[in-house]
């Protein structure tokens, strides 16, 4: 298995950032070509956001008593999408490692105030993530991914998690170079409004291919991101498998994704309901311990969410 990350412990939750593409995109006004927002940290007024939002989720992992997983700037740091932003590999390297200690330095004051910090490097698919992309195999993809991994070793995160991927030969070749880095990776599927991922295969039917195949190089964990409760509820089967999942990262609202990111305004759905939603989630799955948000939540979705988690969890 890929490296180390801690055992679940009764009462002890994680929250992770919320959809800051489109919340940076929608509620702040910056551009994201390539969807990408670690350039931003070379724009000052966009640095300044970044650091209040950022506040806004500690704060609210501090009253919620969860440990913040700080992540969420490197989604596109990697080898191609970097090229098309007009950043070389020791360029690109550079800005990883700027993004963590970025993070790290937004968190340092929050010490003391939540029970502990995580740092985590976020990895995206190599092309469209809602797409096939069956160009990639599991050899190409160990080799393309394992660019960005290497540099997430020297900034020391405690955990990588690869979000938005709909297939299964990337993220066997993905586990597979983490492995080799000795960090610790869960992997984040996507689904569509079929509750399948766009490969056409189950969630369940997805971790039991990468499991198998990856072997000794599995997954630290699984989880969901980039869908509305009402797209991945229905994926929910029961059985052994679905203690593998450990995270849930809704968005906001159900609708098309690509439509949610290129809409021009924030769909933002409603955060009182999305918290029950999760709620009777965890009440269903009391072994996850990894919240968050993807498309259109911020704070107050993942203060709903937290609170109500921490409600159904006693």
């Amino acid at each position: 298995m890929t490296g180390k990350f801690p055992e679940q412990r009764k009462g002890v939750f994680y929250l992770t950032e919320g959809g800051q593409e489109t919340e940076i995109m929608y509620k702040h006004g910056h551009n994201l070509p390539e969807f990408a927002m670690f350039p931003l940290l070379r724009d000052p007024d966009a640095t300044a956001d970044l650091r209040r939002m950022y506040a806004r989720y500690l704060e609210t992992a501090a009253r919620h008593q969860f440990v913040p997983l700080m992540g969420g700037l490197d989604y596109r740091a990697s080898p191609d999408w970097g090229a098309k932003l007009g950043y070389d590999r020791p360029a690109l390297a550079d800005m990883q490692l700027r993004a963590i200690d970025f993070l790290r330095e937004v968190a340092e004051p929050f010490r003391g105030q939540v029970p502990d910090i995580l740092f985590v490097g976020i990895i995206g698919p190599r092309g469209d993530a809602y797409a096939l992309n069956k160009e990639i195999t599991c050899a190409e993809a160990e080799d393309y991914h394992g660019v960005q991994l290497e540099t997430l070793k020297r900034a020391e995160v405690d955990l990588v998690s690869a979000m938005t991927f709909n297939g299964t030969e990337e993220v066997i070749g993905l586990t597979r170079a983490a492995t080799r880095v000795e960090l610790p990776v869960a992997v984040y599927f996507t689904l569509d409004s079929s509750s399948r991922l766009k490969s056409g295969a189950t969630v369940r039917e997805a971790i039991a291919i990468v499991d198998a195949e990856a072997g000794d190089d599995r997954p630290a964990f699984y989880g969901i991101n980039c869908s509305h409760p009402l797209e991945f509820a229905p994926a929910l089967e029961e059985g052994d498998w679905i203690k593998r999942v450990r995270s849930f990262r809704p968005n906001a609202a159900m609708m098309e994704k690509q439509q949610l990111c290129k809409i021009g305004h924030l769909v933002d759905g409603d955060a009182p309901e999305l918290g029950e939603q999760m709620g009777a989630i965890a009440r269903r799955y009391p072994h996850v311990d990894v919240w968050g948000g993807c498309c259109g939540t911020w704070d107050t979705h993942l203060d709903a969410i937290a609170r109500n988690v921490r409600l159904v969890s006693g």
